[in-house]
C-alpha cells in the first residue's frame, strides 16, 4: 500500500512545457507543449483500452527469483521537486524511481539486489505509452504522434513526432544503461488496426525471445549491486536537433546496399566496429570502416562495447525478380483446381511448401493483393527480365482467370474467386487495371487496353474518386497516355478529368480525409500526395502543387530517422502480420512493402519539390524492403519487429509469402518512368 510522506505535486516544469503527474504514483500522465496544447503525447483514460498497469513508468521483471509487475510505489516522496518512488521485492529486487524536471525531464530506474544471493534478470520492460494511434485523419493530425524507436543498447532513443509534422517533437534519449529491444502490449482483436498498442522499452527480453534484435542479454546482479536505466525527455524543434542530442557513436553513409558495394561507417578513431556474422568483412582505418557482405541478408553490427544496429545487403532487382518469379511459377499456383481456377496465384507457407487456401479470409484469396504477383511477372516479361516463353501460359491463363473470376460483368472487382462477393473493393480496381495495361503493352491486344479502361471507368462510376486507392493516380495517367496514343481521345480525356476532379475533392476535404480500411495510414497519404502531383502535371495549376507541398510532411512523418536497415524511413504499419500472415501476429511490421509507396510518392513529386535528400530517402526505402526476399526465392509478407506482442515472442519473419511482391512491382515501374537504379 502506498504511503506518501508529503503531498505530491501534480506537475513538473520541463523547459517551457509541463509534465502532468499522477499524485498517487508520481508518474507522468501527459507531456504538455504550450505551443501545441491539444497534442496528446501519451495515451490517457480517453482511450478505452488504456489501463492503469500501462501507466508511464510501470513495468515488469522476470528473474530467477520470480516474475513481477510494478505500478504503485510502496512509498512516495517529493523533495525539492524530485519525486522518489520505492517498490519493494519486485521479483527479488528493490526498485527506486526518481524523477525531476528542469530543462529536460529526467527519470532514473535503479534495481538493487539487497539480498544475499545473485539475481539474474531475463526480462525487464518499462511502459512508455506514447499516443501512437489513429482516430481518423483530422484527429490524428491534430492530436496523435508517430513514435520512432531505436533500441541499440547504449545507443537508444524514442522520438514522438506530431503526425502533422507541425510543432515540437518530444524526444527521449537514454543516458545510462542499455535498451536492447521493445515489446508491444494491447495488440489484439480488441484494438484491431488503428492502435499501435502500449510500447514497452526492454533492457532485455531474454526470457521471451533470447535472439531478438541480435541477442538479448542476461543481467546478473550480485548482492549489493544495482542495475540502472536513466533517460531524459525534452522538446525539440526538428529531427536534426534531436538526433544531434542523442550523441550518436557512429555515422552510416547508408544502411542497405547492393551486395557488391560497401557500407561506410565513421566513428571516433578508437571505436571498434564489429559483426559476429562470418559473411561480413570489415576494413577499418582511422575511424572509417568499410563493411561488405559475401551474401545477401541482414546483419547486426556492434559499435564499441555496447551499441548495436542492423544493416542489410541485397542482390540486384533483376536477380531478385528472377528468383521470385521462378518460385511463384513452381510453388504459388493452383493447378489442382478446375478450369481457369487452375491459373490462380495464392500465398504459400515457405516452410512446408503448401499453398494457403482462402479459408474465408479475404487477405488469403487469389485476388486483391495477390494481383501483385501477376503484375510483377507481367512487368518483368515486358522489360525482358524473364523469358516470355516460360511465363506465357501462366500469364495468358491468369488474364482469363481474372476476367472471369476477379471481375464481375460490369468490370467491378471481386475480392477473390472463392470469396463471397460482398461488393467491389476500391483498392483492387487500379491493380487489375494496371495488370491489363501492362499486358497490352506486351501483347498489343486491344482487348487488354479496353479492359483496363473499363475497370477504371467503372470504378469512378462507383465512387473511387472519393477514395485514396493505392496506385490509382499513376495507373490513370498511364492508361490515359496509352489511350491517347491509340487514338481514343475521348476516353483518355474522361479519365484525366475524373482524376483532376478527384484531386479537387481532396483539396476541399483538407485534413478531414475519409477513413478507409484503417482510419488513417501511410497508404492513404502516399496516394494523396501522388494524386496532387499528377493533377499538377495535368493542369499546371498551382493549387495542386501547393496541396502536394502541404501533404508531403504528413507522409514523411510516418517514417523515422533510426540508424537501422529495417527502420530508416520505413513507414510505421502495425497490423499486416495479423491480416496477411500465417502466425496471426499483431505488431509493427518493418520493413513493410507498402513503405515503397512513400518512395514512389517522393520520386513522382513535382520538380519544384524534389531535393537530393528526398531522392536518397526514396532509394533507402526501396533497398530496405529487399530484406523481405530470401536467397532461394522465398519471401515473407511480414517481419514483425517487437521482441514480443502481448507476451508472444515476435521479432520474426512470418512464414507466409503473400503480398510482399508489390515492392518489386513498384520498383520496376519507377525504374521505367523515373530512371532509378535497379542494382
Amino acid at each position: 500500500m502506498t504511503t506518501a510522506t508529503q503531498a505530491i505535486r501534480h506537475e513538473l516544469a520541463i523547459s517551457d512545457g509541463l509534465v502532468l503527474l499522477d499524485p498517487s504514483t508520481g508518474a507522468p500522465r501527459q507531456f504538455v507543449d504550450p505551443s501545441s496544447p491539444d497534442r496528446q503525447f501519451l495515451l490517457d483514460d480517453s482511450v478505452r483500452w488504456h489501463s492503469v498497469e500501462h501507466q508511464w513508468g510501470s513495468g515488469h521483471l522476470i528473474t530467477d527469483h520470480g516474475s513481477s509487475r510494478w505500478n504503485t510505489p510502496n512509498t512516495l516522496q517529493d523533495t525539492g521537486g524530485t519525486i522518489t518512488g520505492h517498490y519493494s521485492n519486485i521479483a527479488g529486487l528493490e526498485l527506486t524511481i526518481t524523477r525531476h524536471g528542469g530543462s529536460t525531464f529526467n527519470e532514473r530506474y535503479a534495481f538493487t539486489n539487497t539480498g544475499t544471493t545473485v539475481v539474474t534478470i531475463s526480462s525487464l520492460g518499462i511502459q512508455t505509452p506514447f499516443s501512437d494511434h489513429y482516430l481518423g485523419a483530422s484527429s490524428s493530425l491534430a492530436h496523435s504522434v508517430h513514435t520512432h524507436l531505436f533500441t541499440g543498447g547504449s545507443w537508444a532513443w524514442a522520438l514522438a513526432e506530431p503526425m502533422s509534422a507541425e510543432g515540437r517533437l518530444l524526444g527521449m534519449v537514454l543516458r545510462s544503461g542499455q535498451l536492447w529491444g521493445y515489446s508491444i502490449e494491447s495488440r489484439n482483436q480488441n484494438t484491431i488496426s488503428n492502435a499501435r498498442g502500449h510500447i514497452v522499452l526492454q533492457a532485455t527480453d531474454n526470457a521471451r525471445n533470447p535472439t531478438a534484435f541480435g541477442g538479448q542479454p542476461l543481467i546478473v546482479l550480485e548482492p549489493g549491486t544495482q542495475h540502472v536505466i536513466e533517460w531524459e525527455l525534452g522538446w525539440y524543434d526538428s529531427r536534426e536537433a534531436f538526433l544531434h542530442a542523442t550523441n550518436p557513436p557512429a555515422d552510416f553513409d547508408r544502411f542497405s546496399a547492393p551486395i557488391e558495394e560497401d557500407i561506410v561507417v565513421t566513428t571516433p578513431a578508437t571505436t571498434q566496429v564489429s559483426s559476429a556474422a562470418s559473411e561480413v568483412t570489415i576494413s577499418s582505418a582511422a575511424g572509417v570502416h568499410h563493411l561488405r557482405a559475401s551474401r545477401p541478408g541482414t546483419y547486426h553490427v556492434t559499435i564499441g562495447q555496447d551499441a548495436r544496429t542492423e544493416i542489410s545487403f541485397h542482390r540486384t532487382v533483376a536477380e531478385t525478380v528472377r528468383q521470385r518469379a521462378a518460385y511463384i511459377l513452381k510453388h504459388q499456383r493452383t493447378p489442382e483446381r478446375p478450369g481457369l481456377l487452375a491459373y490462380g496465384l495464392v500465398p504459400v507457407d515457405i516452410i512446408t511448401g503448401l499453398t494457403q487456401t482462402t479459408n474465408g479470409w479475404s487477405d488469403w484469396t487469389d485476388g486483391s493483393e495477390r494481383v501483385g504477383m501477376a503484375l510483377l511477372l507481367q512487368q518483368a516479361v515486358r522489360r525482358g527480365l524473364l523469358d516470355q516463353g516460360a511465363y506465357d501460359d501462366l500469364l495468358e491463363g491468369w488474364s482469363r482467370f481474372a476476367q472471369t473470376h476477379l471481375l464481375d460483368t460490369t468490370f467491378a472487382p471481386r475480392r477473390g474467386s472463392q470469396d463471397q462477393h460482398t461488393g467491389p473493393r476500391f483498392y483492387d480496381a487500379p491493380w487489375l487495371a494496371e495488370f491489363f495495361h501492362e499486358r497490352f503493352l506486351t501483347t498489343e491486344n486491344p482487348l487488354d487496353l479496353d479492359i483496363a479502361q473499363k475497370i477504371l471507368a467503372r470504378s469512378f462510376d462507383l465512387g473511387i474518386g472519393d477514395f485514396l486507392a493505392i496506385g490509382l493516380s499513376e495507373t490513370c495517367v498511364n492508361v490515359a497516355e496509352t489511350l491517347e496514343r491509340t487514338g481514343q481521345l475521348v476516353a483518355a480525356q474522361e479519365l484525366r478529368s475524373n482524376l483532376i476532379n478527384s484531386a479537387r475533392t481532396f483539396i476541399n476535404t483538407g485534413r478531414d480525409l475519409p477513413g478507409h480500411e484503417v482510419a488513417y495510414e501511410q497508404s492513404m497519404v502516399a496516394p494523396l500526395v501522388e494524386l496532387m502531383s499528377d493533377a499538377w502535371r495535368l493542369t499546371g495549376q498551382h493549387e495542386f502543387l501547393n496541396a502536394a507541398r502541404e501533404r508531403l510532411p504528413w507522409l514523411l512523418a510516418f517514417g523515422g530517422p533510426q540508424p537501422h536497415a529495417r527502420l530508416h524511413g520505413i513507414a510505421i504499419r502495425h497490423w499486416d502480420g495479423y491480416w496477411f500472415g500465417a502466425n496471426r501476429l499483431w505488431g509493427d511490421v518493418f520493413p513493410h512493402y507498402w513503405s515503397a509507396l512513400t518512395a514512389a510518392a517522393i520520386l513522382r513529386l513535382p520538380e519544384p519539390l524534389h531535393t537530393p535528400e528526398l531522392d536518397a530517402l526514396a532509394m533507402t526505402i526501396l533497398r530496405s524492403n529487399m530484406a523481405n526476399y530470401f536467397h532461394d526465392g522465398t519471401a515473407t509478407c511480414a517481419f514483425v519487429m517487437p521482441t514480443a506482442v502481448d507476451g508472444r515472442p515476435a521479432h520474426t519473419a512470418d512464414p507466409l509469402a503473400n503480398d510482399q511482391d508489390w515492392h518489386l512491382a513498384i520498383w520496376l515501374r519507377l525504374a521505367s518512368t523515373n530512371s532509378i537504379p535497379t542494382s
